[in-house]
């Protein structure tokens, strides 16, 4: 009895997570909103054509919002009463792509008033944004639905900062359905977009209170970092390639750069550099096969956008993305 007891909950939790996800469809929007792929497309275009890392801000929007309370939109919520945002939060200041957000919204409510979800927004500019920079595409499951609030006190526990290890990394993860191959693949969005001097100047002079920099720096690499962003220096506002490569197209070159130790956080280079961790051959093959880390990234990127999706009558379609209705 004590073993039907413990299954019959389980078998419901099951059953409601699938239930949440049979709800989302490809073709949610297609009487709705017919043209909600080209419309979001056009806006994707446009700002790709004078703000290089559009795609790269909002697939870390995309990112940062489906790690704190499942993919909801809560993250583009302005501060507001009983609303604390989680742009304040340390792990998303600075981030960018919230005015791209902004105009998609604004170009479907003037076709499709009060139809398309912010969340949606994400997650199908997260795929375009990939595509139009050489990436590979996936079919985008469309569905969800706003929240109503916020949860900033999440964003702290529950997205990677740029200075973990992969201990700390893992359970972020898995706690949200993921698996090492998922950490490995979508860590692959780090082939395009810039991070700031403070995200990864700890490595570059005085690493984890050694007085040196960190050893799984390529010592060529070391001194253009070094240069980039001097010890002392007012860095607040420069930026650095994630990829020294090919930094503003999609590919597995940020594999191959971890192999050489030119991984630019301490989060990447983690990855190849853990001494008999199950990362180091998933980098292998990606390094190896181009077309490996494609199928696989678009299906983390399936998995990413089906964690905690509100459906049905459950949160809300904002009109503004900012702001609850």
């Amino acid at each position: 009895m004590s073993f039907l007891r413990f299954i019959f909950p389980l078998f419901f939790l099951i059953s409601i997570f699938v239930a949440s996800n049979a709800q989302l469809s490809a073709t949610f929007y297609a009487s709705t909103c017919p043209n909600v792929t080209e419309i979001v497309r056009g806006v994707m275009q446009q700002s790709q054509s004078t703000v290089v890392r559009a795609g790269a801000k909002i697939i870390r929007l995309h990112f940062h919002d489906c790690f704190v309370n499942g993919c909801d939109g809560s993250l583009l919520l302005d501060n507001a009463a009983g609303i604390e945002s989680e742009k304040d939060a340390a792990s998303n200041v600075g981030a960018g792509g919230f005015d791209i957000v902004d105009d998609i919204k604004t170009a479907l409510e003037n076709v499709c008033p009060g139809v398309v979800s912010c969340a949606d927004i994400l997650a199908l500019a997260s795929e375009i944004g990939v595509a139009l920079v050489g990436g590979p595409t996936w079919q985008v499951l469309l569905g969800r639905r706003d929240s109503l609030t916020a949860n900033r006190s999440g964003v702290d526990s529950d997205i990677p900062t740029p200075f973990e290890s992969l201990d700390v990394m893992r359970p972020q993860f898995t706690n949200k359905g993921m698996d090492i191959t998922d950490l490995v693949a979508l860590s692959g969005a780090h082939t395009f977009g810039r991070a700031r001097c403070g995200t990864f100047q700890q490595r570059l002079f005085n690493f984890s209170g050694s007085g040196s920099p960190d050893p799984t720096i390529n010592s060529t690499y070391l001194p253009t970092l070094q240069a980039t962003c001097p010890q002392g220096g007012n860095n607040g506002n420069t930026f650095e390639n994630l990829d020294k490569t090919t930094p503003d197209n999609f590919d597995n070159d940020y594999y191959i750069n971890l192999q050489n130790q030119e991984g630019l956080l301490q989060t990447d280079q983690e990855l190849f550099s853990t001494s008999g961790s199950d990362t180091i051959a998933i980098v292998n093959r990606y390094a190896s096969s181009q077309s490996q880390f494609f199928d696989d990234f678009a299906s983390s990127m399936i998995k990413l956008g089906n964690i905690g999706v509100l459906t049905g009558t459950n949160g809300e379609i904002r009109t503004d993305c900012k702001r609850v209705n």
